[in-house]
């Protein structure tokens, strides 16, 4: 609801273990019910283990952007051009 950023995490391949090392920061924190995380359609998102992580282990509500939608991401989209 606030677009802030509670986790990440910087590595030189955008891959599954990159995503999983940064959900599991999340471990331990306090989300409201039905909390949301946001996602493109990337591989790494759309496999079993991302969604047991999210849905299993956080129990929180996993989301992804419409297929060519840039603009369901674009708060993010814009802190990367900056980074």
């Amino acid at each position: 609801y606030n677009n802030e950023i509670v986790s990440w995490q910087l590595s030189e391949r955008n891959d599954l273990k990159l995503v999983k090392d940064t959900i599991k920061q999340l471990e331990g924190k306090q989300f409201a019910k039905n909390a949301l995380i946001h996602s493109d359609q990337g591989f790494q998102y759309t496999t079993k283990a991302y969604e047991k992580q999210v849905k299993e282990d956080l129990q929180i509500i996993g989301s992804h952007s419409r297929r060519g939608n840039c603009h369901d991401n674009a708060c993010i989209e814009c802190f990367f051009s900056h980074l």
